[in-house]
């Protein structure tokens, strides 16, 4: 069995308790306008291009089988992308690093493996695995075999998810997770399918469920100015009465904004500004006021 990839992070602090190694699954059923990782959204794989590190030699023209790459009018290399396959021949060829593949197969042995070479961390840190995306749900048959190997050597695990899946997706996975990390994005369903493209029904459905459920949650908050800052305190009253151990707001940043264009993908939030920390500030507060614990990331 194999599962499609985009990284494998290490040393990761921020996806759970103590040092983890994040496990980024590629594919994702939402559309959220602020994704700092748009190369998740896709579970084939993609091409990256960076016309400013290309150096002209060609190499790339004559190893693409489909005609993708083509100069315009002005003698500039582009893409067509609408011809490109994800086959990713054309980045063996590429010496200059202009052409970057995103997107890997990978077998559980092959993964467990790369987990396994920093258990000595996770036991020294209190940390573990986590496997975040995308939608690490939408791979389920490959989540629950990496699951349960590492529940195997036990490594404490934790799932990312945004919980537009059938509860009976979770129920496959909740002997094996000891942690979920569980976004909500806005209370509004309307607002979140403008965010999302989706609405929130089943999402907050299963949030309840897995709630009852006696899981270990940490609930997850995107804080986006002037598009779901004006949410907290509805998604503080959605929360108020569920079994979370906290609250993170995630403040809004532009470090993915260079892999739109390098995708060849509309940044739908270009010129939206990161939010200030006073900002940030007051959502943490409001949720507290409800009597939940929250923090900012």
């Amino acid at each position: 069995m194999e599962g499609s990839l985009f990284n494998i992070q290490r040393f990761s602090i921020h996806d759970g308790p103590g040092i983890r190694t994040t496990v980024f699954f590629k594919g994702c059923n939402l559309n959220c306008k602020w994704c700092h990782n748009p190369e998740s959204i896709k579970k084939k794989n993609q091409l990256e291009f960076y016309p400013e590190k290309c150096i002209g030699c060609g190499a790339c023209f004559q190893v693409c089988l489909y005609g993708a790459h083509y100069l315009n009018g002005e003698g500039d290399h582009r893409i067509d992308r609408s011809k490109c396959t994800g086959c990713l021949l054309c980045t063996k060829t590429c010496y200059a690093n202009a052409l970057i593949g995103v997107g890997q197969k990978v077998t559980v042995p092959y993964l467990l493996k790369s987990i396994l070479e920093d258990k000595l961390y996770y036991e020294n840190s209190n940390g573990g695995v986590t496997f975040s995306g995308g939608e690490v749900m939408l791979q389920l048959e490959f989540l629950i075999e990496i699951l349960t190997k590492c529940r195997d050597f036990g490594i404490h695990t934790a799932v990312d998810t945004a919980g537009c899946v059938p509860w009976s997706y979770f129920e496959q996975i909740l002997p094996m997770t000891d942690l979920f990390l569980y976004d909500v994005k806005a209370a509004d369903s309307k607002r979140h399918k403008l965010l999302t493209g989706v609405e929130n029904h089943l999402i907050l459905e299963n949030l309840r469920r897995l709630s009852e459920e006696g899981k270990d949650i940490i609930v997850r908050i995107p804080f986006i100015p002037g598009q779901n800052d004006d949410q907290i305190s509805e998604i503080a009253e959605l929360l108020k009465p569920l079994r979370i151990i906290k609250a993170e707001v995630m403040p809004y940043h532009k470090l993915g904004n260079s892999k739109y264009a390098a995708l060849g993908i509309e940044n739908k939030l270009l010129h939206t500004e990161t939010p200030a920390e006073e900002m940030v500030q007051e959502a943490v507060e409001i949720l507290r006021s409800y009597g939940i614990k929250a923090d900012k990331t």
